[in-house]
């Protein structure tokens, strides 16, 4: 897990994500249409990704993409996301986070 960790906690907001993907794509979309500093890994592209992968599902990501880390915390996946996004939570955690600047 120290891969995924280590990422996850070099950016604002980390997502692990699949290109192939529809929720990942989603994803990506949504906190970018905030204007979010985004870094993106694409673990089916990635030489690392099957390493990222096999921690993305030891910390309980199932199924492992899309994973978001946020402030250097692991958030979880498009259902976390959505409902934060739904409930007017997801812009003060990326604002928390410097994610984003207003």
């Amino acid at each position: 897990m120290a891969l995924v960790t280590r990422l996850g906690s070099e950016y604002p907001v980390v997502i692990f994500s699949k290109s192939s993907c529809s929720m990942s794509h989603s994803i990506k979309s949504l906190l970018s249409s905030f204007g979010a500093n985004l870094r993106v890994y694409e673990i089916d592209e990635d030489s690392n990704g099957q390493q990222m992968e096999t921690e993305l599902k030891a910390l309980g990501r199932k199924p492992s993409v899309p994973a978001v880390f946020i402030g250097q915390e692991l958030i979880g996946g498009s259902n976390e996301i959505f409902s934060l996004h739904l409930k007017g939570k997801l812009v003060p955690l990326l604002l928390n986070a410097n994610a984003i600047w207003l």
